[in-house]
Parts: structure tokens; sequence; C-alpha cells
């Protein structure tokens, strides 16, 4: 076993890492950018190494660096985590030229599922089935048209490099097919260095179930399988294993598939083998196709954990050190069901903005696993994921599970940035998803109802005005008496785009809150009584209060007197909605524009936002070029009035 390993990553998967390995004895050296110089995964490790800027390019891709502080710090392996170098094979092999072990595959079996159309071929020659498509190197724009003409549509054009739902559309008529191609590959270009595409069937109900599978050069096993249907923009939001309505001869083709796919590479360490299945008349061993293999440990592993009872990282460091794997595959069994679900800072009623802001309280439910990388007081940069974390439950069938997950989300507190948590607990309730009646599409087709933000009761705005006020605390004596009657006083909180102007009167230990024309009567009785309801628990920051009800309610106050006028240019500006890159202005002086004409594109988070015309109009002004770095409400572009 290792004495001690360097860490070349951050956040969450991180302190994921630096968990196990304190629990085998090894000792962990963190690596961090100027931006993450207090994060949770600094504090944890055993020693701590400075290695750049805050852009990933300036730190935590800069593979030289990382290997000369693990030489430097006496580190004899380097774990990747996810992203970043995690397959990235130069780095494998500079880590390896170095002296020192990498806590992963091999380079070779990194790149020969690093490209889709190589990995199909590869896997169709080891009897892994695939879907139909068009692998080719020809890429010209009639070659990759007529493929889809002869595979019949609905399509999808895939990158062939790299993943994450970045440089993929769906194409559904061929008269879309042309602009889908060239933003599936500007997309790819930008993300990946690489616009080449590969054009496959689209099945129409899809559902995304992957394999968990772990070699140790020669043979391999699988640990089952999990379901990530539930995505949006082909990104996972909530993880589950096993995955529902699953059959025993179905798990065990899949399983055997993708040990098959393991084996044919030689893949060492952990790694996952994701296939499209066809879920329109229930699971079958004839309707699963291989789609890629992700030769790292998954941000969803700890579902996997749950009903397997494997330490998945235990195993990387035991086999990346020189052990034989762990178990046999006869070994391996599955107890009860997992949930994992992704909490994110981001705005979902605005489009699911990615959002930055501070931390100002964070706290998670006791009976459930929280992965993170964060810590109440800590940062959401923009210059990388905006997760704050993932919730795993686990129970011993899958509606208790779903049950603890939907309790663990309603009792998670964060404060000081909006969140998708709301709309992660309403797709725990969702009807079809409690069934177990999931596919890729679920997200998209009931989205309005899944993003729509929980509506404020008269009680809570009456909490937040008390709050706000200081009338919280437990009542001594007489607060608020007047020799004829209560005292009333007024404040202003604003609550999203809502200005509410509360009126409270207060005599003895009581309150009474005009909220509107709703009245909310106070009363103490070990605890605040909000008409005959206890008050929830809150947190203040300065102005900001956030009652946790409802997944959380944001509430400012505010100085009627102070309040800005707005003068801004109304439907004129076109503002950066988030902090990040301005990846391409579209837009020129002089122009003729229509409401929905793509005008720029934004890069913040690793994903790209188009920025549109709020309306028909004349661009007046081009305020920032391409390349410049804004801020959140930068002013882009102005239209003439």
């Amino acid at each position: 076993m290792f004495d001690k390993i360097l860490i070349a990553n951050r956040g969450e998967i991180a302190c994921r890492v630096i968990e196990s390995a304190r629990a085998l004895g090894v000792k962990t050296v963190a690596v961090y950018s100027d931006a993450d110089a207090a994060s949770r995964h600094v504090a944890m490790a055993d020693e701590a190494v400075h290695i750049g800027g805050p852009a990933p390019a300036d730190s935590y891709l800069r593979g030289n660096a990382i290997i000369d502080v693990a030489k430097a710090t006496g580190a004899q392996g380097i774990h990747p985590g996810y992203g970043f170098l995690s397959e990235n094979p130069d780095f494998v092999e500079a880590v390896e030229a170095a002296g020192l072990v990498f806590i992963g595959p091999t380079a070779k079996a990194i790149r020969a599922m690093g490209l889709k159309d190589a990995a199909k071929a590869l896997m169709e020659k080891a009897g892994v089935p695939v879907v139909p498509g068009y692998h080719g190197e020809d890429q010209a724009d009639a070659v990759l048209s007529e493929a889809a003409d002869q595979i019949g549509y609905p399509v999808l054009i895939k990158a062939v490099a790299g993943g994450g739902g970045k440089g993929m559309r769906l194409v559904e008529a061929p008269g879309d097919f042309a602009d889908a191609l060239a933003s599936a590959r500007g997309e790819a270009k930008t993300a990946f260095g690489n616009p080449a595409v590969l054009v496959e069937k689209f099945v129409e109900k899809p559902r995304h179930i992957e394999v968990q599978v772990f070699g140790d050069g020669t043979r391999a096993v699988h640990l089952f399988e999990r379901d990530c249907s539930l995505q949006r923009r082909h990104q996972k939001v909530i993880e589950e294993a096993p995955a529902p309505g699953m059959t025993q001869e179905m798990r065990e083709a899949m399983g055997q598939a993708a040990v098959r796919a393991a084996e044919a590479i030689g893949y060492k360490g952990a790694g996952t083998v994701e296939f499209i299945v066809d879920g329109s008349n229930g699971l079958r061993p004839d309707g699963f196709w291989f789609m890629e293999m992700n030769t790292r440990l998954q941000v969803e592993h700890p579902v996997t954990e749950a009903i397997t009872g494997v330490d998945l990282v235990e195993w990387q460091l035991r086999v990346a050190s020189g052990e034989a794997l762990p178990a046999a595959q006869e070994d391996l069994t599955i107890t009860g069901h997992a949930f994992e679900a992704r909490l994110y800072a981001e705005d979902v009623p605005a489009g699911f903005l990615p959002a930055t802001g501070r931390l100002a309280h964070l706290a998670f439910p006791d009976g459930a696993r929280a992965d993170t990388g964060v810590r109440s007081g800590d940062v959401i940069s923009p210059h990388y994921d905006p997760m704050i974390a993932k919730v795993i439950t686990h129970g011993p069938t899958r509606d208790i599970a779903l049950k603890r997950l939907s309790q663990a989300l309603g009792q998670t507190q964060v404060a000081g940035t909006v969140t998708n948590l709301a709309f992660l607990g309403a797709l725990a309730g969702h009807e079809g998803f409690a069934k177990g009646d999931v596919d890729t599409g679920l997200i998209g087709r009931d989205i309005d109802a899944l993003a729509r933000a929980p509506q404020t009761g008269g009680e809570d705005i009456a909490w937040a005005g008390m709050v706000a006020l200081g009338l919280d605390a437990v009542p001594q004596g007489l607060g608020g008496f007047t020799l004829w009657d209560g005292l009333t006083r007024s404040v202003t909180l604003r609550h999203g785009a809502d200005d509410l102007t509360l009126h409270i009167t207060s005599k003895g230990a009581e309150h009474r809150i005009a909220v509107g024309e709703h009245e909310v009567i106070a009363t103490y009785l070990n605890g605040w009584q909000l008409n005959g309801k206890a008050a929830p628990a809150f947190h203040r920051d300065g102005d900001d209060i956030t009652l946790f009800t409802g997944y959380g309610h944001a509430f400012t106050r505010i100085d009627p007197l102070d309040r800005a006028a707005d003068g801004g240019a109304g439907g004129n500006l076109i503002e950066a909605p988030m902090p990040g890159l301005v990846k391409s202005m579209l837009a020129a002086v002089g122009q003729q524009v229509t409401a929905g004409m793509r005008l720029a594109v934004l890069e913040a988070m690793k994903m790209e936002h188009a920025l549109t015309a709020p309306r028909d109009g004349v661009v007046a002004e081009v305020l920032v070029a391409d390349g410049a770095q804004v801020e959140a409400g930068a002013p882009l572009i102005r239209l003439e009035e």
C-alpha cells in the first residue's frame, strides 16, 4: 500500500479520496489554485501545495507542475479524481515516466475509449452491442447528412471526444440537420478542441443505464448497474442503483457485456460502461447498446457503494498499489436501493443558469450521506463546476430509499446562493419517477411543473419580517409595550422580484403582522408560533434572511428610502446573467436584429450560454469584445431606443 498519494483534483472528489486514504493510513497531498486556498480539500489533506491561478489551465490542468509537486512531497502515486486530467493519456504517461503510479487505467486503455467512434468499433469486435450509426472518418457535411438519412430520423449528432452532453444535438427532421451539425461542431471544438462528430440512431424512449466495472489489468468484475436516466440537457440530475424494472436476465447480459468491454482493453481500476437502453417495452436483453466507457471513477459512484458495501476508492488504491482484485464476481451482491441527487448553485426559473456567491450557511440532515467540497462561508467560484454537494440515501426498498431522499432534500439548508434544491425535491416527488417509469425525456416533458418556484406563504413572509426586526428572540418582559396600544412598526422585504411591506403591531409577547390583506398572529409558547404553526429555522446574514422551509426562501431587508430607481435601459440592454468569458460576440453596430436572435455566447462554469435579443431592434452599441471576462450584470450590448 502507498504511504502517501497526491490528489490532482479539487472539491468533493478530492475530499472523498482523502477520506478513504485516511481510513487506510495513507497520507495525502492536495494541490490548489488561488481560488481554492481556503477550500475544504486543502484543510482536510495532510499537506497542500499551491499550483497556480484560478483558471483550470493555470492550475489543475498543469500536469507537469502537479507531477513536480508529487515528487517534491514524496508522494508515490497520483489520484486524478474525475474531470481535469483524469482521462488524459499524455498525463498518465508523464506520471509513469516520473517513476510515480497513476491510480487509474493505462494510457492505452484511455486512448482506446477516448474517441467514441473508435471505441464503438472496438466494442463491436469484442461482441458488445452498439447503436446503429455512422462512426466514419469522413466528416463532410454531405456524408454525414446521407448517413443520417440511412439511419433514419430522429438521430443524435455527438462529438467523438469528451462527454457531459457537450457537442450533442438531437435532430428530428432532415431540414434541421445542417444547423444542428454546425452547432454541435462549434461546441465540440470549444470544449474538446476536436470538431469531429458521429451520427447515431436516437432511441425513442431511451434509458441511460451504466455498469460499474473494476479491473486489475487482466480480468474484471462488474458491480451491477446504475440508472442515470433523469437528465437535463444530457447532464445527470438524480441517479439510482439498481435500475428500476431490471430483470436478472438483463442484468447478467449487461454485466457480461461490460466485463467484456473492460477486459478487451486490459482495463485496470474503476470504470463505467454506459449503455443506451430501449425502455419502450420493458427491459430485455436485446434492447441495450454500448454508448461509451468512462475510464475513471464516476460522480455517481456512491450509489454503487451503498448497495454493494464496497469502497471504490479503497479498491482503486489497493489495486494500484499492486494488490489483486479484492473480490470475485460471485462475492458481489446487491443490498437494498440507493439514490444520489446533485445539488447545484443554479437559478432554475432562469433556465438553470449557473450561480455564484458565498455560502452563508450549509447544513445536511442526519441519515443521509452528503459528499461535498464546500462549507459554510465558502465561495462558489465561476471558474469551476457549481456543484455544492451530492445527497445520497439508501434503504431496503426503492420506495423507502426515495422517501428518505425526499426527506433529506427537504431538510437540507443552504443560504447565500440560489440552488436547484426545490427542483430536486419536485423531481423526487414526481409520480412517474416514484413508479420507476423513467426515461431521459422525463424532465423535459414536465419541466414547467418541476422548475416552478415554490410559493411563499403568509406565515413565512411574516416570520421573515419578524426576523428582520429582531423579533425572533425569546420575548423578555413586555417588549413593545406602550401606554395605550400596541407599538406598530413597518419593514420592507425584497423576495425575488417583489417588494413586500409588512406592518407589525406588538403588544407584550404577541405580534400581529399584516401581510397585504392577510393577518398573521405570532405567539410564543416554547418557541414562536405563527397562526398556530411552528416558525421555521432560518439563517440571517446582515440584511439577507433565508427561511429553511419549502427548500429555502430568501428575503432581503431594504430601506424604502434607499430603493434604487430603475434607471436602466429597460429592454435595451443585454447583460451578462453570470460571471464568464465572452466566447463569441455575434452582434455588430447597426445590425438589424429580431427577438430571440443569438447576439453573443458566454462561457461560464464549463458550459456555453447563448444571449439573445429581447426584442426586435437595431444594435446601437457593442460594449465588450471577444475574450472579455465579465461579471454578472455587466452590460454587453445596447439596442437603439
